[in-house]
């Protein structure tokens, strides 16, 4: 089964099982990981809001013009931002690593 590391919010890596054709947002939640997805990955909101290490952003496919407009309302977004709900788990992702954001913005509430 593939593998994915998510950074905390206090630094601490935390290496989890990824099954393949989840979304990062839904491995999160599988394994307890404090991030939000207060739309439950309907594209509505960027609190699953991820930064992707440098290293596997060049391996995931392109973001939507919907990724990319909720991504501009993202708190701390970086070069390397995507969607936790967008992204799915492939053999390709097998080792991603993503930070948790040290905060996020729901503007669902």
């Amino acid at each position: 089964m593939p593998k994915m590391t998510f950074i905390q919010t206090d630094g601490s890596r935390r290496e989890v099982d990824a099954p393949l054709g989840l979304s990062v947002l839904e491995v999160a939640h599988k394994h307890g990981i404090d991030i939000e997805g207060a739309c439950e990955g309907s594209l509505a909101c960027s609190t699953c809001h991820v930064v992707v290490d440098p290293a596997w952003y060049g391996k995931l496919p392109a973001a939507k013009p919907d990724e990319e407009d909720m991504l501009d309302l993202a708190f701390g977004l970086t070069k390397t931002s995507r969607l936790g709900c967008q992204l799915l788990i492939t053999e390709a992702l097998d080792g991603l690593v993503v930070k948790l954001p040290t905060a996020t913005r729901n503007m669902m509430g």
